[in-house]
């Protein structure tokens, strides 16, 4: 199975970033014979969604070429930011532009969310704001997801998660999702 995690957040020590790849790490590590692709957000840069521009230039490089990277993924996992208690414009926007694609690139594709927010919260606001334009587009987001609060205090200095139990949460997690994708496959 191809699976595409990426942290939904352009900072480079982006801590959605961070998460996403130890998320990544998770899935190669037990599962070998998959193709974990961990992709940076920023490598697909788009502007803001406007049906003028779509009309006159259609769909922008980056939207197409990360509409081309989820349509090779049988599953997806997305680690999003939580901005004022909601999903980040940029993953909104992205969302805009892959919903204009000519084939839906989410269409009944598993899509496990993930947060992390140096709040007590752990981005939980953001994952429920954001699971709803997933499923708009027919994705399988599945039902349990992972918020990681005091993300700050959460990574040492190789971007590994310090506390061993919130570890073990997001492997487990990550595994039974990865079950879940490949039982829709």
């Amino acid at each position: 199975m191809r699976i595409l995690v990426f942290g939904a957040a352009h900072r480079k020590g982006s801590f959605n970033r961070k998460l996403a790849l130890n998320a990544a790490e998770h899935l190669a590590k037990a599962f070998p014979e998959d193709t974990v692709e961990f992709v940076h957000f920023s490598d697909f840069p788009m502007p803001v969604y406007d049906g003028d521009l779509e009309e006159k230039d259609g769909l922008p490089k980056g939207a197409g070429a990360l509409v081309e990277k989820l349509a090779q993924a049988g599953a997806v996992v997305i680690s999003t930011p939580e901005y004022n208690g909601g999903i980040p414009g940029a993953l909104k926007n992205a969302i805009d532009w892959i919903s204009r694609a000519d084939d839906n690139p989410l269409d009944k594709k598993p899509l496990l969310l993930l947060a992390a927010s140096p709040g007590a919260l752990g981005g939980v606001r953001s994952l429920w704001h954001t699971r709803v334009p997933f499923e708009a587009l027919g994705a399988v987001v599945y039902p349990t997801m992972f918020g990681l609060p005091k993300a700050s205090e959460a990574f040492d200095a190789n971007d590994k998660l310090v506390d061993p139990k919130m570890g073990a949460r997001l492997e487990k997690l990550v595994l039974e999702f990865r079950g879940f994708a490949a039982k829709l496959a």
